[in-house]
């Protein structure tokens, strides 16, 4: 074959294959950018996705568009960003429920590692054990103790099964070797009503929604439940300082983009989230919420993501919480 006609061939296949929505690296961005949150407005998810989209619209010099699309298990505002075209403009806020629900569903219209592609973490927020103020409780050691003492006493109110919440007390229940009753509830307001008061022992919950609460006539927080004391409440000791060595659970938040969103697109997305969440008035609006922002590299957030999805569907299998 001729050279130059070999050339030619070889060039219009090369255009040919090239899609026809990948946006432009050089030029991206060069519209708004849409956050898709799958919860509803003024939970700790969708303030955190305003927060950091504000911070981030200042650096992409493009305005960061917050749409709201609740449902159960995150399902329809996940599945809109995975059939969106992979050119950079509409983003998930991906959390750890996206990781819970590949377990808890028997069907998923897509596949949460596969369909998406990793831009960076956004924070992390701790939940907590809360009792009433005049809890008998003074800390974790002496519910553990009163827990072992009287098997099956012992009652632990959540949200609803299979969430987050629900699941960490779980595999608490399980770690710790006790005999209890969890109880889910259908949102934070009734279990809040319920430990108040004082129908329940202890309650499981994410830090954000209850710190109004910590007062005298209120709750009190056992410990938290991560790895680490939160800022905030510095003299609140965690889960394995109180004695249960090896629980960590911590809820976070993070954006995605649909698969074969090019590389330098994302690269360019997750250097505004960095530059946005290190940002110290980000950081200090985030931790009035009760989450501690931290960003990270795509590839951490692809590792944290596979492990979430390995450690919640053995925690859902342990505790014979039924598929949907």
């Amino acid at each position: 074959m001729n050279p130059t006609r070999r050339a030619s061939i070889a060039a219009l296949l090369g255009f040919a294959a090239a899609p026809a929505f990948a946006a432009s690296p050089v030029n991206f961005p060069g519209r708004a950018v849409t956050i898709i949150v799958p919860f509803g407005v003024g939970g700790v998810a969708d303030i955190t996705a305003r927060i950091v989209g504000q911070a981030m619209a200042k650096s992409l010099g493009q305005p960061v568009i917050i749409d709201n699309r609740p449902s159960a298990g995150n399902i329809v505002g996940s599945a809109m960003v995975a059939r969106s075209a992979p050119d950079g403009y509409t983003l998930l806020l991906l959390s750890n429920g996206n990781a819970i629900s590949s377990s808890l569903f028997a069907r998923l219209p897509y596949d949460v590692v596969k369909d998406f592609a990793p831009v960076g973490t956004l924070g992390f927020f701790d939940l907590a054990l809360f009792v009433p103020h005049a809890s008998r409780f003074a800390n974790l050691r002496d519910l553990l103790a009163d827990a072992k003492a009287s098997p099956g006493k012992l009652t632990i109110g959540t949200i609803a099964a299979g969430s987050t919440q629900n699941l960490a007390a779980e595999m608490f229940r399980t770690m710790a070797g006790i005999d209890a009753l969890i109880v889910p509830y259908n949102g934070t307001p009734a279990l809040q009503t319920a430990l108040l008061a004082g129908q329940l022992d202890v309650g499981f919950e994410v830090l954000g929604p209850m710190l109004s609460q910590l007062k005298p006539d209120g709750l009190r927080a056992l410990a938290v439940t991560s790895g680490r004391r939160f800022a905030g409440l510095p003299e609140v000791p965690t889960v394995q300082e109180s004695g249960l060595a090896g629980y960590d659970v911590a809820s976070w938040n993070a954006l995605a983009a649909p698969a074969r969103t090019q590389p330098a697109v994302l690269d360019r997305l997750n250097a505004a989230v960095r530059q946005a969440v290190e940002t110290p008035d980000v950081r200090q609006r985030l931790l009035s919420l009760g989450v501690r922002a931290q960003a990270g590299t795509r590839e951490q957030l692809s590792q944290l993501l596979a492990s979430e999805i390995r450690r919640w569907g053995e925690v859902i299998a342990s505790a014979k919480i039924p598929v949907r």
